[in-house]
């Protein structure tokens, strides 16, 4: 009869650490809240776009320098450039290449890119 209450008293010592076991995770994951949640800010509205990027809309600041379109030209292998046309979009370029007479079109904005060769 011991041994039975002994082995009942460790069964129930496990179940009882057991139970501690489960109930203290349980317990940390409760929030309390008081008042009003902070929720964070609303959900994009699809119906409206996003507002234009800062300085959209405005003249490019810095467009590109006829000397360097000019330099980026020689890089590219046109020889005696010269610049012919500078419009507020592009800048146009003319030269001498091994196949002949040739132009490239600049883009008028900061770094002279490449638009056609």
């Amino acid at each position: 009869m011991m041994q039975f209450m002994a082995k009942a008293g460790l069964a129930a010592l496990l179940a009882a650490a057991a139970l501690a076991g489960t109930v203290a995770p349980a317990a940390a994951q409760v929030n309390i809240i008081i008042g009003e949640p902070d929720r964070g800010p609303p959900p994009p509205d699809w119906r409206r776009p996003p507002p234009p990027p800062p300085g959209y809309g405005r003249p490019p600041r810095g467009g590109c320098d006829p000397r360097m379109a000019e330099n980026i030209a020689e890089d590219y292998g046109l020889r005696r450039t010269r610049v012919v046309d500078v419009t507020p979009r592009r800048v146009i370029v003319q030269g001498w290449s091994r196949r002949g007479p040739d132009q490239m079109t600049f883009g008028n904005v900061r770094g002279c890119p490449l638009m056609r060769r």
